[in-house]
């Protein structure tokens, strides 16, 4: 096993998959008019702005607040409620500040750090486990950005080819 790093090896990817979706999200966010950005399809779906707060407020509460230890007051409840519209710009500014200061807080995380048990909006969690909580759900809201584009827009989102190969779109390395 000499030679393995294996928490550069997962800081380093999770920093990467944030800044990938990053883009994703801002590629998405600049192909919506700003209605577009805060259209609802129903009462029980999120608009493309919602989610962008929405991924500003988890990362800053579990990585840089949670993790990194600076002060942060949320109100999840308010990610959602939102109505808008709030300038894409001002809110994708945001979560890009967001996203920067999560990169630097986890790529600050050495061996020791990944095992601290820590309590993150009330759940008993290691920093390891925060941090792959955030990837997870930073994808998991991603999709759904790129979804929702797709849905009002009519385009073709995709980062692979029809052989299943990747695109050369920006670092979209797995």
């Amino acid at each position: 096993m000499s030679g393995v790093d294996l928490v550069g090896d997962f800081t380093d990817y999770a920093c990467r998959k944030l800044r990938q979706n990053l883009a994703q999200v801002i590629r998405c966010a600049g192909l919506l008019a700003l209605d577009e950005v805060w259209q609802r399809p129903n009462r029980h779906s999120n608009s493309v702005g919602n989610l962008v707060l929405h991924l500003a407020g988890n990362v800053r509460q579990w990585i840089v607040a949670g993790i990194g230890g600076e002060p942060f007051a949320r109100d999840r409840p308010g990610e959602f409620a939102e109505r808008g519209p709030l300038p894409t710009g001002q809110i994708i500014a945001e979560l890009e500040s967001t996203v920067r200061r999560a990169v630097e807080t986890i790529s600050a995380v050495d061996a020791r750090a990944l095992g601290v048990r820590r309590s993150i909006r009330g759940y008993d969690v290691t920093t390891q486990a925060a941090i792959f909580h955030v990837v997870e759900h930073f994808s998991f809201h991603t999709g759904q950005i790129v979804y929702a584009t797709k849905a009002i827009r009519d385009v073709d989102l995709s980062l692979y080819d029809d052989q299943g190969r990747k695109l050369d779109r920006g670092d979209t390395r797995p």
